[in-house]
């Protein structure tokens, strides 16, 4: 009993004696009142996983703050985000946001990055989806629950935007007003229930990265015709500068992918840009497009 009791007396003082040592509660009002404080110099604030159910009334008095992050908190509204018209990076990942919270975002007009991953946000049939600004280049909407893509995010006034991200949605179907996304270098739609991409995403001249994985896309036979239409266009593969295609997850096989109209040219593509890498060039992974 004796040495039981000398045990825990020298485990409670290996533990609580040393109090500079225990983790400090992050999330408390004084930890985000000074982070305030700071990114009056800075510009620059983070807030996140600070369980926050509302946006500090101090933060909109920011009006200088060029980057927020607000990610992984319990949000449900922006409140006057817009009243921030400097930011240019917004971080709004895993929070409760469903798509009217949101429209305060359209006032950003100076935002090239916006981050809205993991939230509520649902099918836009209340048009309740806001107009993005026009200067954005990065948008990443992934882990949601849309089931089409909103107009608003193959708006022609997008014509920065290069690097979209929309997997972990319920996506059947890429929208024609793809092709308005004129300076698209990259296309994230993994684990959706995609089974097409339309002939338009070959409009897109600058697409050099297609990520498909986990999705639909299947070949019931290699005789293509009108009324079985092979399920990546042939302009996808000749019109673009596509080298980075990833259709891991889907039901079709390596052997049917090689007999895609088009598909000699993207090979091509991705053939010189190896040589590119081995000479000192970017190098861009070469595996066959993830299937067997």
């Amino acid at each position: 009993m004796v040495l039981v009791v000398q045990y825990n007396t020298f485990f409670l003082t290996a533990t609580m004696g040393n109090t500079s040592s225990q983790p400090k509660n992050k999330t408390g009002k004084k930890v985000v009142s000074q982070k305030i404080e700071n990114a009056k110099k800075t510009n620059i604030l983070s807030l996140t996983e600070h369980k926050l159910e509302e946006i500090p009334e101090e933060v909109f008095h920011l009006t200088s703050l060029r980057t927020l992050d607000i990610s992984k908190n319990k949000l449900q509204r922006l409140g006057n985000i817009g009243r921030l018209t400097e930011l240019k990076t917004l971080n709004c990942d895993d929070n409760s946001l469903h798509s009217g919270a949101i429209a305060p975002i359209s006032k950003l007009a100076k935002l090239q990055s916006l981050s809205l991953g993991k939230n509520r946000l649902e099918d836009p049939a209340n048009q309740s989806f806001p107009t993005l600004p026009s200067k954005i280049k990065t948008l990443k909407i992934h882990h949601n629950s849309f089931s089409s893509i909103p107009k608003q995010i193959v708006d022609p006034k997008l014509r920065l935007l290069e690097k979209l991200d929309l997997a972990s949605n319920n996506l059947a179907s890429i929208p024609a007003g793809i092709s308005n996304l004129v300076a698209l270098t990259e296309l994230i739609l993994d684990n959706n229930v995609i089974v097409s991409i339309p002939n338009e995403l070959g409009q897109v001249k600058k697409l050099k990265a297609l990520s498909l994985r986990n999705n639909y896309m299947q070949v019931k036979s290699t005789s293509f015709t009108d009324a079985n239409p092979q399920p990546i266009p042939a302009s996808v593969f000749e019109d673009t500068l596509l080298i980075d295609l990833n259709l891991h997850g889907n039901p079709m096989t390596n052997t049917q992918l090689n007999t895609f109209e088009g598909f000699d040219a993207f090979l091509e593509r991705r053939k010189k840009k190896k040589t590119t890498a081995l000479t000192g060039g970017a190098l861009v992974s070469m595996s066959v497009c993830g299937l067997e």
